[in-house]
């Protein structure tokens, strides 16, 4: 068993996945069912504003600018969609504090300003224009300064080109697909349309998803894949942790088990086909071996062969079975993937030489021989 892990976690690794020890891999090959966040995971995590409704009295830039100034702070996905649609001359925010599952506030010239989800913020009169964005399949994000609405910032993240391929690839290894987001419900469900996926849970916080996952699995193996500090309770919650590693948050990649360093989703089918692949050489090396044991040990013991037949039968056993688990290191390449290109780059790596202390018995610096001018040369320094 260990060789096989061994191979299996080498072949995943140079397919972009990087599996943290042999006990995830075996979790991994037992998986039965895959919960996906939305944001970042399913989505390209490359979100734009596509519309801004202020209030009445309020001005679009006024409200992208007190926007942006909290949203400066923050490390959401939806942050730099804000960002980068406000004016250049954005004011300066303190007290920024994130909740995650809801949104962020802070204070502006002393001024508390919030934005979020409905619900968390009210979007009072806008809560028409709210409901119209939402079916769009876009997120909403009312913003209030001083307890008075602001206006309403629609953000959209389209939906990975592969998403609907890798969705598709998971129910051909019979894995049940689940989506959990925070994000409104009909956005949810616009979007798990679009990428084959029947079961959507919405307006999820933080902890409603850790929650949910114990339910979802129903017993047998659930992975949860997931790219931010949002997730960080489900990755932790499931029995495999699967992070987006190329776009992930340090907490996410952290508390995963897993990590897919690339930026294609149909990587998250491909590891878990080679998980399979391996728990079942494992299986087979613990049969044959098991098989082995049943037959010689009686054969011996009744004197039907002899001492050398029996070493002789045990040890080529065992190199079937190193051989069957070496089939592990073969990588499962799927459709439109690849082997993780070979970096032939030459990196320089400098590492400075610490001060030696008089008396350190330790690490002496190395003397430099000074080579001496050969013998009748003129010596052209001094």
């Amino acid at each position: 068993m260990p060789l096989t892990v061994v191979a299996a976690v080498g072949a995943a690794s140079r397919q972009g996945a990087l599996i943290k020890g042999g006990a995830a891999l075996e979790e991994l090959g037992k998986i039965s069912t895959v919960a996906l966040d939305k944001t970042g995971t399913l989505t390209r995590n490359t979100p734009v504003v596509i519309a801004a409704v202020p209030a009445a009295g309020v001005s679009e830039t006024e409200l992208l600018a007190v926007a942006a100034g909290v949203e400066s702070r923050s490390e959401h996905p939806l942050a730099a969609a804000i960002l980068a649609a406000a004016p250049d001359d954005i004011p300066t925010a303190d007290d920024v504090i994130a909740v995650p599952g809801n949104g962020v506030h802070g204070r502006i010239g002393g001024v508390v300003v919030r934005l979020g989800k409905p619900g968390w913020v009210d979007p009072g009169a806008l809560a028409a224009e709210v409901a119209r964005l939402q079916e769009q399949g876009a997120t909403a994000v009312v913003v209030e300064r001083d307890q008075q609405t602001l206006g309403v910032i629609a953000v959209r993240d389209e939906l990975r080109l592969e998403a609907a391929e890798a969705v598709a690839q998971l129910r051909s290894q019979h894995i049940d697909v689940a989506m959990l987001t925070g994000d409104n419900a009909p956005t949810a469900r616009n979007l798990a349309a679009q990428a084959g996926i029947q079961t959507v849970h919405a307006e999820l916080l933080p902890e409603d998803k850790a929650a949910l996952i114990t339910s979802l699995g129903k017993g047998r193996g659930i992975a949860m894949v997931g790219d931010g500090v949002n997730d960080a309770p489900a990755l932790a919650t499931a029995d495999v942790g699967i992070a987006m590693g190329a776009m992930g948050t340090d907490v996410a990649i952290e508390t995963a088990d897993v990590a897919l360093m690339g930026e294609d989703l149909r990587h998250l089918p491909q590891v878990l086909r080679l998980a399979k692949q391996a728990r079942s050489i494992m299986l087979q090396n613990i049969a044959l071996a098991m098989l082995i044991i049943v037959t010689l040990v009686p054969l011996a013991a009744f004197g039907v062969l002899g001492l050398a037949m029996v070493v002789l039968i045990h040890e080529t056993a065992e190199v079937v079975v190193i051989a069957n688990a070496i089939r592990a290191a073969r990588p499962v390449t799927m459709a439109g993937l690849s082997i993780a290109e070979k970096s032939t780059t030459p990196y320089a790596v400098s590492i400075p030489v610490g001060a030696h202390h008089p008396g350190d018995a330790c690490c002496p610096p190395i003397p430099v021989a000074v080579p001496r001018p050969p013998a009748g040369s003129t010596n052209l320094l001094g």
